[in-house]
């Protein structure tokens, strides 16, 4: 069954979809339409929002397709595609922020720009062709030739997509990360810290510790490290801190183990301190300023399955991986970040340093759709 599905998934992606579109673009290129289209998520994703509201605010009216292939049926998901291919060779700009395989099936168009708004900032573990498993062996087709533009968080990370993605230099762009900027945006930041807590009375008065960690495996099969160990650690701490535990959502399609609804990115803002172990979460934490602890029970073998970008064991935060070491180093996170701030800052210029609240702004005009005027007054300068 699982090779018939695959088989029906590559006559899709190789014949039906490309003919569709080669059908549609003899019309001519619909000047203004603009498309902005996931298959990851339900609802439309984060790291794609503040672009939608910067080009809403312009009076323009991005069309939207948005679905979670992993949780529809087939019909459902071939009538969603067969609607996007029809609305892609016709339009003038697409706007994605994952991997999204209708926009590669087939050479699109020269005049449509295909602008990758991508999911993640500064590097972390390996990506892409680097890694072993992020794309199938079966996989026949330019995965990555499309984009017009690919944004990033700074200019280290720039010959490393190359390479991973194998993508041109050039295509690829630090303009910041376009979600980024809502974490300099002040009413955002209130509305999030309202709402935790509202929804966590029992929060109040207490420190926040948020712990993010990556999932291991596959969608299909994710698994986590240290459950059990932040468990006992928040038991430890008794009423001084309160922990959020954040999995991510394939580890909670799986069985509940969040015990906080609230998306990872809406906690930075009340968070006191971070703890994840290889999630690029941790780049988007690090613009607020505040407290890392990297807890990483299974680095050794992390190291040798994956890899990654970096030299993990020199980045400038503490690094646990005993997990009765662990309560302890929460209580020591506010004094360890502060010995270490000047790295810590030298740090973030180098893997974030083009996320400044305006990211979205340099994006837009890249692409040739900036307003003329600031998209956000009230964000920080």
């Amino acid at each position: 069954m699982f090779r018939i599905k695959q088989c029906i998934k590559m006559l899709l992606q190789n014949v039906v979809l490309p003919l569709i579109y080669f059908v549609y673009r003899r019309r001519p290129v619909e000047q203004g339409r603009i498309l902005m289209a996931d298959a990851h998520h339900a609802e439309m994703p984060f790291s794609m929002r503040r672009m939608y509201e910067a080009l809403r605010a312009q009076g323009r009216e991005p069309e939207l397709f948005i679905a979670d292939f992993g949780s529809v049926g087939f019909g459902q998901m071939a009538r969603f595609l067969v609607r996007f291919m029809r609305a892609y060779a016709t339009a003038e700009y697409v706007f994605i922020c994952d991997y999204f395989l209708p926009a590669s099936s087939c050479k699109k168009r020269p005049e449509t720009t295909l602008v990758q708004l991508w999911h993640s900032c500064g590097l972390m573990k390996r990506i892409a062709f680097d890694a072993g498993d992020d794309i199938p062996k079966h996989y026949h087709g330019d995965l990555f030739g499309n984009y017009s533009y690919l944004t990033m968080s700074a200019e280290v990370c720039v010959p490393v997509h190359a390479r991973a993605l194998r993508l041109p230099a050039e295509r690829i762009r630090a303009t910041g990360i376009s979600r980024t900027d809502f974490y300099f945006d002040p009413a955002w930041n209130a509305r999030c810290r309202e709402q935790f807590y509202r929804l966590h009375l029992e929060a109040k008065g207490k420190r926040i510790v948020v712990w993010a960690p990556t999932f291991r495996g596959n969608a299909g099969r994710p698994y986590l490290a240290g459950l059990e160990e932040v468990r006992a650690a928040a038991r430890e701490l008794g009423g001084e801190w309160h922990v959020v535990i954040k999995a991510h959502p394939h580890i909670d399609a799986h069985g509940r183990v969040s015990n906080c609804e609230i998306p990872t990115e809406e906690l930075f803002a009340v968070a006191d301190l971070l703890i994840t172990d290889y999630s690029s979460v941790m780049f988007d934490y690090l613009l607020y300023g505040k407290p890392l602890l990297l807890f990483a029970p299974d680095l050794r073998e992390y190291e040798k399955q994956r890899g990654f970008y970096l030299d993990y064991r020199e980045m400038p935060f503490e690094i646990v991986e005993d997990g009765d070491r662990l309560a302890g180093a929460i209580r020591e996170s506010a004094a360890c970040a502060q010995r270490r701030e000047p790295e810590i800052k030298a740090f973030c210029e180098k893997y974030v340093g083009a996320c400044d609240g305006h990211a979205t702004e340099r994006i837009l005009r890249l692409v040739g759709l900036e307003s003329g005027k600031p998209l956000y007054p009230g964000s920080a300068e």
